[in-house]
């Protein structure tokens, strides 16, 4: 982490990539010191990052996307399934060759300058602070499930869960990986269990219940409805809900300072990542709308593996089941915590974000700043909606509107991502790329129109229009911030100094 320690601090190079109005400040050896991350994560710790990230989205959210059904559910899947891949590879070749834990802001502003790298971060930022906000309410439904707490109970559980899971990854790099392999490890057993046990029930019927949503919307009591009951647009508009099956794979780039060998794991780790959740997101998707409650029961619920548990298991077991099911939601959570406080982090260390955010503890090398930062931040957000509007209105806006947010925020940095390789690839040919996608430009591209396609959707959907109006509003502050004060108080952090000085030569990691 001592890379740009010897900085000097001065206006950036004139014409250096778009820098114009671009303002350096001079810092010395002990701002880094101060700064400093441990490696530890070898590939396993990477694929159990970025599956645990994902994970929670097969346990719930995917499942309101049936309300247009089956047929849409399987048709978007299947798209966002092609942009994820696109994606994933992409960073596979840009993450090894730009390895810094700024990950998409990085690999923006090396590609296209300072205001596309901020623009990147912050589109990243809405989604890794949003997405634990919306995952720890459905924590809390659980608890409350399990516990009988009242509604009013749950900002409690939200305080304690942030509490509990933002301290363990300050604790340590060591401890947070140990953790995240293992709920991580503990989901997909649950996932496992729940697919085998399907399977082997003798109660799939699959006209019967995956086929029960009519032309109209309205459930069908003997199934053997359309496969496409809205057609061609119920599948456009199903997109959304099926990025929730994928959401988050991406932050693994911000682990690359905290990886023994980022050249070598960081590829393996995010394609082994990908192809467990492709397989995993098509079985839940068919196995568990093969059974009762069916597409339209499961459109309308908040813990659809929960009810494909009861119908395999009965009732009786019901809290047993949700407990085993939080498993899910944990790892998650924990996973996406990370990614906030690394994310907040290399901005802040660059000057982007106020600079005490990229503090890191002295013993234990965590960015404990930014992570309680970003958690403060998400709680804050839940707490005013939840008090201002009340608990039945404040979980709808929770559940639903910060969901697109996150998604919307999500859509936008994997379009600047897919421009980001595109543009490394032709305006940099020499750098040193480890590994390279053998999608090329052309998945770039493909990620990049379906990125634009879901958020068009999302824009013309009133559903969705909330969410994007509060992005919007979010982007303005944050824009106004970084145009009157954050562009002139820039650092040559690793990704900077490695975009000015190093981003035109073969540069190559020894």
């Amino acid at each position: 982490m001592s890379v740009g320690q010897g900085s000097t601090g001065a206006q950036a190079p004139a014409g250096a990539q778009g820098a114009a109005g671009i303002t350096y400040t001079k810092v010395d050896a002990s701002y880094f010191e101060a700064r400093k991350l441990k490696r530890y994560a070898r590939v396993w710790s990477l694929w159990a990052l970025g599956v645990g990230a994902v994970i929670s989205g097969h346990y719930s959210g995917w499942n309101l996307g049936l309300a247009q059904g089956y047929g849409s559910m399987l048709f978007a899947t299947i798209i966002i399934a092609v942009m994820y891949l696109g994606l994933t590879f992409s960073l596979a070749e840009m993450s090894p060759a730009l390895p810094h834990t700024g990950g998409a802001y990085s690999f923006a502003r090396t590609s296209m300058g300072p205001w596309a790298g901020y623009i990147t971060g912050i589109a990243e930022n809405i989604e890794f602070v949003l997405t634990p906000a919306v995952i720890v309410f459905f924590i809390s439904s659980y608890l409350s499930a399990i516990f009988g707490t009242p509604p009013e109970f749950q900002p409690i559980y939200w305080v304690l869960s942030y509490a509990l899971f933002v301290g363990l990854n300050i604790v340590g790099v060591e401890l947070s990986f140990r953790v995240t392999v293992t709920v991580t490890v503990m989901a997909l057993a649950v996932l496992v269990v729940f697919y085998l046990s399907v399977l082997f029930s003798g109660k799939i019927d699959f006209a019967r219940w995956a086929l029960n949503v009519g032309a109209d919307g309205a459930e069908l009591a003997n199934g053997g409805g359309p496969f496409l009951p809205l057609g061609i647009k119920g599948i456009f508009m199903t997109m959304p809900f099926a990025v929730w099956l994928f959401l988050a794979i991406e932050q693994l780039p911000l682990a690359a300072e905290e990886s023994h060998d980022p050249q070598a794991d960081m590829p393996k780790g995010i394609i082994l990542g990908i192809m467990t959740l492709i397989v995993s997101a098509f079985l839940v998707t068919f196995l568990n709308t093969s059974i009762a409650p069916g597409a339209a029961g499961l459109a309308k619920s908040g813990e659809p593996l929960l009810d494909g548990f009861r119908t395999l298991f009965g009732s009786d077991i019901a809290k047993i089941l949700a407990a085993v099911a939080v498993i899910g939601l944990i790892a998650s959570f924990h996973t996406i915590i990370f990614a906030f406080g690394r994310q907040i982090y290399s901005l802040s260390r660059a000057g982007y974000f106020p600079r005490f955010l990229s503090v890191t503890h002295g013993s234990r090398k965590t960015p404990h700043v930014a992570l309680i930062a970003g958690a403060v931040l998400g709680l804050l957000v839940m707490l005013i909606i939840w008090f201002s509007v009340g608990a039945e209105a404040g979980a709808n806006i929770i559940g639903g509107t910060l969901l697109n947010m996150a998604v919307a925020g999500a859509m936008l940095a994997y379009f600047m991502q897919g421009m980001s390789y595109i543009t490394l690839k032709k305006k940099f040919p020499n750098i040193h790329r480890p590994y390279k996608s053998p999608f090329g430009i052309a998945g770039a591209v493909v990620c990049m129109v379906i990125a634009a396609i879901t958020l068009y959707f999302q824009f013309t959907d009133p559903v969705f229009q909330n969410g994007v109006l509060g992005v919007a509003i979010y982007y303005a502050v944050m824009m106004a911030y970084f145009l009157i004060h954050g562009r002139h108080k820039l650092i040559l952090s690793p990704e900077e100094e490695f975009a000015l000085t190093k981003g035109e030569s073969d540069y190559k990691t020894h």
